[in-house]
């Protein structure tokens, strides 16, 4: 009982429901008749961001529309519903049929999800094998791709994964010191999420709904990829229909990410799962948060925080190996301060908060920020690449997904092997990112739990709990000493004297 009533104040004080629920669920041990009473003090949950949960619905109903209606135009009849006399000055390639292309976006729905469930499966015995594969294999993969492009006379895709895999080689240099504390904190987390099967069937059932909605998204693909406009109209349109999809994939990515890591929150907040003052059904309302009340805050955040993310972590990586050159430490600190005031209201922790108290997302970014930096936690997560390490695994499932639906395409179509390719590698990315997403969740709590109270860790387990503290005391010594070696260069500037 002690530690019930220990985990009731600390849910408590964060402002959460779970301290109402923990409440109620004494009351009804206490007095059976009193479970209607205790289950009315439970606080309604304010709807929040509403103005970007109309968006995101009105984009997908507009987007849904354009699809079928692009897919249908080339349905088994060419021109079916008469579109191509708009596109008639424009039109420079011999048209096709939409089912001819369909079935080769299949091949990257089945692999993908495929690739997805099988990492889900593997994830209690082989994760790190998993990980550290992902992490080495990315940059063999994508130069592998640059040469295959450039045999296939596409320059410009060969550039491009040609530099993809310098900069991915040169990203792993400088954070390989980084990967044996990061790996710790994943396979942490692969044991908490495991230990949950029920946050194992949220990821399943996720991608069954996305599967549902790529029938249609690559059913209006194909239609473009069959269309007779030329190379550039087809592109425009293909690139608008990704961003459309990217959008939609990130929101039930971050959905999942809400309701599993609300779990995992109260797991660690309670003790356990089996714990007396766990309160009941904590999925099921968690689930019922991210579709209803988060869910604008989701379709929010949903949009800018990937790429910001992404930025950060190559600029954390170019920072970190710049050594004493004082010109380029400048500069790359001027965009680096820009990226963290960008990340102060777009991070991934977000997502917690909003589980766990309702809030809307940029407060929810705010707080969460506010929390590490005051404690210090800020250095640790700073120095933790989980993240990056997930997104390689990520890139790598949708690299594969791309070459095998590229590879039929070569022999049905050889001159669309790029198109059907390159959007087939997002499709690859969304169902494997939706079973990545179930380990980054239990990531993002962990780091939210040591920053509110660090003996829950120690709780939960103890080990852990002394490798985090010793890598959070070298990482603010290794802080210090930077912060020193800044306002040395700053002095040596100053005392220059202006010509």
């Amino acid at each position: 009982m002690t530690d019930s009533r220990s985990a009731s104040s600390e849910d408590s004080d964060l402002g959460s429901n779970g301290s109402v629920e923990e409440d109620s669920h004494q009351s009804q041990s206490n007095d059976g008749s009193n479970a209607s009473a205790g289950r009315l003090t439970e606080p309604s949950r304010q709807w929040r961001d509403i103005f970007w949960l109309c968006i995101f619905t009105l984009h997908l109903i507009g987007s849904g529309f354009l699809l079928a209606l692009l897919g249908m135009n080339r349905f088994r009849k060419p021109d079916r519903l008469n579109i191509d006399k708009y596109t008639n000055k424009i039109s420079e390639n011999q048209a096709g049929l939409t089912e001819t292309y369909w079935p080769l976006y299949g091949v990257a729905g089945g692999v993908g999800t495929i690739l997805g469930w099988v990492w889900l499966l593997l994830l209690g015995s082989r994760a790190k094998q998993m990980m550290k594969f992902s992490v080495h294999s990315l940059t063999t993969y994508l130069a592998v791709i640059s040469v295959l492009c450039f045999w296939a006379r596409q320059i410009f895709w060969g550039i491009t994964f040609a530099v993809g895999a310098g900069l991915q080689f040169l990203y792993v240099l400088s954070v390989i010191d980084r990967f044996p504390f990061t790996m710790l904190v994943l396979q942490k987390a692969v044991t908490m999420v495991w230990n949950l099967p029920e946050v194992m069937r949220v990821a399943y059932a996720f991608t069954v709904v996305m599967l549902m909605w790529l029938v249609l998204w690559t059913f209006g693909a194909a239609g473009v990829v069959a269309s007779g406009i030329g190379d550039g109209g087809r592109w425009w349109l293909l690139v608008v229909l990704s961003v459309s999809l990217f959008w939609t994939g990130a929101v039930l990515c971050n959905m999942v990410h809400v309701i599993v890591s609300g779990m995992v929150f109260l797991v660690l907040i309670h003790g356990g799962q089996e714990a007396t003052s766990m309160p009941s059904r904590p999925l099921l309302k968690s689930l019922r948060y991210a579709v209803t009340t988060s869910f604008g805050s989701i379709c929010y955040g949903s949009l800018f925080t990937a790429a910001i993310r992404t930025l950060r972590w190559k600029i954390r990586g170019l920072r970190s190996k710049i050594g004493n050159n004082e010109c380029l430490l400048c500069c790359v600190d001027f965009l680096f301060n820009i990226v963290e005031t960008l990340v102060r209201f777009f991070n991934k922790y977000a997502y917690v908060q909003m589980a766990v108290n309702g809030k809307s997302f940029n407060h929810s970014a705010r707080d969460a920020w506010e929390l590490f930096q005051s404690t210090g936690i800020e250095a640790l997560v700073a120095y933790d690449c989980s993240g990056a390490v997930l997104l390689m695994g990520t890139l790598l499932g949708g690299l594969i997904t791309g070459t095998c639906a590229g590879i039929w395409t070569w022999y049905r179509s050889s001159d669309r092997v790029i198109m059907v390719g390159s959007t087939a590698i997002l499709v690859g990315m969304i169902l494997v990112g939706l079973a990545v997403v179930v380990v980054e969740s239990a990531v993002t709590s962990i780091y939210i739990c040591y920053a509110e109270d660090p003996l829950l860790i120690n709780r939960w387990d103890a080990e852990f709990f002394n490798q985090m503290s010793e890598a959070l005391h070298q990482r603010l010594q290794h802080r210090s000493a930077r912060n020193r070696e800044m306002n040395r260069i700053d002095a040596h500037i100053l005392q220059i004297p202006s010509i």
